[in-house]
């Protein structure tokens, strides 16, 4: 693993703490916890905003249903 320092607001440290107090594990768990829930979302937000931008550029298409159906031999 790899070492990670992150600066944060103090009334998020407080809390962070007293959870970690109430809980007897450390903040660490806590944090990585966070971020783990959070980065999967955050890649698909990222990665969608990257798609519209290239197909607001017409660099990609859509296809419709009706389009994917036939192209895979599923249309009826």
């Amino acid at each position: 693993s790899k070492f990670t320092a992150a600066r944060l607001p103090d009334e998020i440290s407080k809390r962070l703490m007293a959870l970690a107090a109430r809980t007897g594990r450390p903040a660490s768990f806590y944090m990585r916890e966070a971020i783990t829930e959070y980065i999967d979302d955050m890649e698909d937000i990222y990665l969608a905003e990257q798609t519209l931008e290239r197909l607001r550029r017409g660099e990609e298409r859509t296809y419709t249903l009706d389009e994917v159906e036939r192209d895979l031999g599923l249309a009826d």
